[in-house]
């Protein structure tokens, strides 16, 4: 599929997918390694700051969320073209089952997008020096976003153009707000709900991508998807928007007083 960019960058031009996917080929499981340290400087850091007083760290949240904010306008940018044109140029089908994206410069930012699960770990630091609470679905969230874009890319998924747009989106909304906040900026509560919002929106979606994916497959036409990444990747979705609509019930609905930040996600 031909490129739909009026400018390519000098690294999206010289990005070498093919040397990317075998390395995640023979690595992708390195995602557990993560994962696992992650689960154990977490939690070890919760039970070591328990009787420490908090860190505020401000200006280093202020910085690290400006930089996830602007990694993700450009991933935003640089891949809702391609998804614009598979429809456009194709079929709706088109964008769900074949993986032209990972022919073209939007290569480049789904290789970004998925090492970025790694760094996006650091969040939960934040969470933990400055004592706030530390919610399940928050690192759960981490986890398995990780293990799961990992465990997809050397599947060449059709579906991850779809998983990886939304999140971009979603993201360089949610981390503009974070920084904003970090720079204690004072934010309607309006926004807040919108993100919380867009992240229900983001998992329908998903399981609605998912569960077309299967039909298409399931009559006997072409869909680069698996069914088993199919079965995770609904069971994914589906409990990350029970977790998201009881967060957005508990923080907006419920009338009981708490946080209402948006949760961090990936």
């Amino acid at each position: 599929m031909k490129n739909n960019y009026s400018y390519l960058f000098a690294f999206e031009k010289q990005f070498d997918e093919t040397k990317f996917f075998k390395y995640m080929l023979t690595h992708w499981a390195d995602s557990f390694i993560y994962a696992s340290v992650y689960i154990i400087l977490v939690f070890g850091g919760k039970w070591y700051m328990e009787k420490r007083p908090s860190y505020g760290l401000r200006p280093w949240l202020a910085i690290w969320s400006s930089i996830l904010a602007v990694f993700s306008i450009f991933g935003a940018a640089r891949t809702i073209p391609e998804l614009i044109m598979a429809v456009n140029e194709h079929s709706l089908e088109y964008s769900i089952c074949v993986p032209s994206y990972l022919e073209n410069a939007a290569a480049v930012w789904t290789f970004l997008f998925t090492v970025s699960k790694v760094y996006e770990l650091g969040d939960t630091m934040f969470i933990v020096l400055r004592k706030q609470p530390l919610i399940f679905l928050h690192w759960y969230h981490h986890v398995t976003v990780l293990i799961y874009a990992w465990y997809s890319y050397p599947e060449r998924t059709a579906v991850g153009r779809w998983f990886m747009v939304m999140n971009y989106t979603v993201h360089s909304i949610m981390y503009s707000y974070y920084a904003l906040k970090a720079m204690r900026f004072n934010l309607p509560k309006w926004v807040s709900m919108l993100i919380t919002f867009l992240q229900l929106l983001q998992m329908v979606v998903g399981c609605l991508v998912n569960i077309w994916a299967y039909q298409i497959k399931n009559e006997g036409r072409f869909c680069n998807v698996s069914y088993e990444n199919i079965k995770y990747s609904l069971i994914m979705y589906a409990s990350y928007f029970c977790l998201f609509a009881h967060f957005f019930y508990s923080a907006y609905l419920s009338g009981k007083p708490r946080a209402t930040k948006p949760v961090k996600k990936d």
